[in-house]
């Protein structure tokens, strides 16, 4: 891959892996080493052309995973809601929305990002997580599910009406 193909995959899906990095694990700090490594990946293992996208998003998920099942992560204190305020990544303005995902276990956000604002299909999530479309749908139910119950727990019943 020369540094002109992988500066353009870089530019054009940079945004992509830091949201779900960033949905995933909840942390910015660490949405960036999740970003740097997917790209890293990138540079040593290339994948077939016109595949970056779901290569990169599955890479993303696979390092976020790591991430979490880390020891150190054990002895760490999550951030402060508030601390999330100065980020210019889009969810964030949604407020209630960005909450109600914050509950929600880390594979489910995933894959409701990867749906939901990648616009992938519930088959090619279906092929990235190896697993039929139908498992796919019914794990995309069950998140939905859960996010209209906290939606309609909070004072924003506007919201879970859309979901």
């Amino acid at each position: 891959m020369t540094q002109e193909e992988f500066l353009t995959i870089f530019d054009q899906y940079r945004p992509m892996v830091y949201a779900l990095a960033l949905s995933y694990t909840r942390s910015p700090q660490d949405a960036e080493d999740v970003c740097q490594t997917a790209f890293l990946r990138l540079l040593e293992r290339p994948p077939a052309q016109g595949k970056e996208k779901a290569w990169l998003a599955q890479v993303t998920v696979n390092e976020c995973r790591s991430l979490l099942r880390a020891p150190w992560r054990k002895r760490r204190v999550e951030l402060e809601e508030g601390a999330l305020e100065n980020l210019s990544f889009e969810q964030r303005s949604e407020g209630a929305l960005w909450t109600a995902l914050g509950s929600l276990p880390p594979d489910q956000r995933a894959l409701i990002h990867l749906r939901y604002y990648e616009g992938f299909t519930v088959a090619e999530l279906a092929g990235q997580y190896r697993v039929p479309a139908s498992v796919i749908s019914a794990r995309l139910y069950r998140a939905k599910k859960q996010l209209k119950k906290q939606l309609e727990g909070s004072d924003h019943g506007s919201i879970s009406r859309n979901v």
